[in-house]
């Protein structure tokens, strides 16, 4: 899902233009948490590049800042130290977000987090009904993505009456209504039993690789990361820093048989045995 941004050449001038910046860029990216007994340093000196259409899975133990660093990423927590930027722009000054900036994240969360009077058309469409696009424009992008998630018959349903799987299609659905540049998942599938989870991570690939999604994907299960993950990025206990990055090279669309693969239980090892050394 990478895309290798490659140089073009100017038509008129001959010359290379200017490559494109990175989807996301963080800078020595830091968090501290001040209370009047203590200082806390959730995260320390987070250097991460991420491009266009990239899927890169975060895990590592917990408490290592991993939900943090989304946080500070979706414009919820401000960082400590260092820059984050979103296609060459800044998403905080100091301890201000750029609310521009923002609005071209989507954001999506453990709990699907849906309004239950809300039909699934009407949970989709809320951003959009948020930004001031008009009824019949929300209407059709919402039924878009309803058919993309695969939730076409369900489009008048209520939440109670989804499955916790349906309630987050719902949720992924509604955090790509604007097109954001940048998809940001917290742990979307936690909650879910072992199938269902399976089956949602088959649908969120298949719907990155529709979208050419760039997605931050954050994880407990390293399994689940190394198979959604073109690169998967791994925190040590606290303060949180990156201890490595693993690449993972497998074709897509990857079927959930190259869970057998060994070269595929070999990067799961090693992910288990860094994160295990790590005290």
């Amino acid at each position: 899902m990478s895309a290798h941004h490659a140089e073009t050449l100017d038509a008129a001038a001959g010359t290379p233009a200017p490559a494109a910046p990175p989807k996301l860029e963080l800078t020595g990216v830091g968090k501290q948490f001040r209370t009047k007994r203590a200082t806390t340093q959730a995260l320390d000196d987070i250097d991460l590049t991420i491009t266009d259409g990239e899927f890169v899975s975060l895990i590592g133990r917990s408490g290592c800042g991993k939900t943090t660093l989304l946080r500070m990423l979706a414009g919820l927590l401000s960082p400590t130290e260092g820059k984050i930027l979103v296609e060459g722009r800044s998403l905080w000054d100091g301890s201000t977000v750029d609310s521009s900036v923002v609005s071209q994240l989507g954001v999506v969360f453990q709990e699907a987090n849906l309004f239950p009077w809300y039909s699934v058309l009407d949970n989709i469409a809320l951003p959009l009904q948020l930004r001031g696009d008009g009824k019949a424009e929300r209407r059709e992008r919402a039924r878009e993505l309803a058919e993309l998630v695969g939730l076409q018959g369900f489009e008048k349903s209520y939440p109670r009456e989804l499955s916790g799987g349906m309630r987050q299609r719902v949720a992924i659905a509604r955090a790509l209504s604007t097109h954001p540049k940048l998809l940001l998942m917290d742990e979307p599938f936690g909650a879910l039993d072992a199938l269902t989870r399976e089956r949602m991570n088959l649908e969120l690939q298949r719907i990155a690789l529709a979208t050419n999604a760039t997605v931050v994907f954050v994880t407990h299960d390293i399994a689940e990361a190394v198979f959604l993950g073109d690169r998967v990025v791994h925190l040590t206990p606290r303060p949180g820093r990156i201890s490595g990055i693993t690449h993972v090279d497998f074709a897509r669309p990857r079927d959930i048989d190259v869970e057998t693969e060994a070269e595929f239980g070999k990067i799961v090892r090693e992910l288990r045995h860094a994160l295990d050394g790590e005290e």
